[in-house]
C-alpha cells in the first residue's frame, strides 16, 4: 500500500462528486504524476488560475477561482455558554420549579441568550442537583 494519496485525474476532487455552484466546496487537489498536493498559482501570461505541483512540472487549470472559503456561522444557541455548574452560582435567581429528570425542586433560571423576535422572553431552568437544562 502506498502512504501517499491517490493521484487525481478528475480535477483533484477528493470526493469524486462535481463541485456545487454557488455553495461550492474547496477541495484538495493532487498531482497526477507524483501524488503530491497541488498549490494554486497564477498564470500571468494567460491570466488563469492554475494548480501546480512543487515537486515536478505537472499543472492543471483550475475549474473555479475559489481557493479558500471561510464560512462564518452567526447562529447562537438559546442556551449558549451555559454549563451544568451554574446551579452553584449565587448571583442567579432561584426557583422551586421541579426538574423533569431527577424531580428535585431547586433550580436557577435565566433568560434566553438568543436575541431575536421569535425567541421572546423564554426562561430556561438549570437543576441545582443534576444540572439538567429545561424550560
Amino acid at each position: 500500500m502506498s502512504a501517499s494519496p491517490a493521484a487525481s485525474t478528475n480535477a483533484g476532487q477528493v470526493s469524486g462528486q462535481p463541485a456545487k455552484s454557488g455553495n461550492e466546496q474547496v477541495k484538495f487537489r493532487f498531482c497526477g504524476d507524483c501524488s503530491n498536493m497541488l498549490a494554486p498559482k497564477e498564470d500571468r501570461i494567460n491570466n488563469k488560475l492554475m494548480y501546480c505541483c512543487r515537486m515536478c512540472q505537472y499543472s492543471e487549470e483550475a475549474d473555479s477561482a475559489c481557493i479558500f472559503r471561510n464560512n462564518i456561522y452567526n447562529v447562537i444557541g438559546e442556551t449558549a455558554g451555559v454549563t451544568q455548574d451554574v446551579g452553584s452560582d449565587p448571583t442567579l435567581p432561584r426557583s422551586n420549579k421541579r426538574c423533569p429528570k431527577c424531580h428535585e425542586v431547586e433550580a436557577v433560571f435565566f433568560q434566553s441568550q438568543q436575541r431575536s423576535v421569535e425567541t421572546g422572553m423564554k426562561l430556561f431552568y438549570v437543576c441545582c442537583s443534576c444540572g439538567h437544562i429545561f424550560q
